[in-house]
């Protein structure tokens, strides 16, 4: 399944997709069930919504602190898709649960209809979610390293690693690369590679000169291979791998410091410590 969709210049992540369904099912359902009080139904869950949106922000903000410390303006930016989505269901249960005390009328309906967005969502996000490949398409492209040399993937196992698809031309791709130097710095039990996607080394090159100059492991994809086998064409993408190789998520756009942390803290072994 790919991790994102894509309609003309836009992509977006499929997550969002089953969010956007479960919500369309509950506010049919409320129309299904409650008869006349449809609009007074559609209310309480467009309400039990936007609580759980902000309410699941919250909650990764709260699990990823110590990075938002040090840039708080990341807490106000949702491009990154940092959201703790259990910790958003149930203020949004809680929610609902509430109204239906205060309506007893209402309570049939908003709780059968909670319950099918509640089940769309869960059972879409297990649906979609990656299972973990043994041997990933993308570990036998090859690559070229800024000097010509070819390369693989496949060099970089016996650790967990991140691939980053990216461009020069890539605005967020940009954005996203003081956060990606950071990290590699900080985390030397974890490989970073950088995929640049149809550059020449000369516009590679200059480019990390005089943005990126600590960076390491830039390799290159002169043909866009890469974003071809993982069924997009948007960047940036970036791929999450264990020790073993095996590909255990993908992001599709922009992330933060915060965001990149969660993630990499997820593909550590369990009982790896942060050095």
């Amino acid at each position: 399944m790919s991790p994102a969709i894509r309609l003309g210049p836009l992509v977006f992540p499929t997550e969002l997709a089953v969010l956007i369904v479960a919500g369309l099912v509950g506010l049919l359902a409320a129309r299904l069930f409650s008869g006349k009080r449809a609009s007074e139904i559609s209310t309480v869950l467009w309400r039990a919504l936007l609580l759980g949106l902000v309410a699941a922000r919250l909650g990764f903000i709260w699990q990823t602190r110590e990075h938002i410390m040090q840039d708080p303006i990341q807490a106000l930016d949702l491009r990154d898709g940092g959201w703790a989505g259990m910790a958003g269901l149930a203020v949004a249960c809680v929610y609902v649960a509430y109204a239906a005390l205060r309506a007893h009328a209402s309570r049939p309906a908003l709780l059968g209809a909670l319950t099918l967005a509640a089940a769309t969502w869960l059972t879409g996000g297990y649906l979609l979610a990656l299972t973990p490949q043994a041997q990933p398409a993308l570990a036998g492209v090859t690559l070229q390293g800024l000097n010509g040399a070819a390369a693989t993937l496949s060099e970089f196992q016996g650790k967990p690693t991140v691939v980053n698809l990216w461009a020069s031309w890539c605005p967020p791709c940009r954005r996203e690369m003081p956060a990606f130097e950071r990290a590699q710095a900080a985390n030397p039990d974890v490989h970073f590679v950088f995929l640049n996607q149809g550059e020449t080394p000369a516009a590679v090159r200059q480019y990390l000169d005089q943005h990126a100059p600590s960076l390491a492991n830039a390799l290159l994809d002169p043909a866009g291979d890469a974003s071809r086998m993982m069924s997009n064409r948007g960047l940036p993408a970036t791929l999450f791998l264990d020790a073993d190789g095996r590909l255990m998520d993908v992001r599709v756009g922009e992330l933060s410091s915060a965001t990149l942390a969660q993630r990499v803290e997820a593909i550590r072994p369990p009982t790896a410590s942060r050095p």
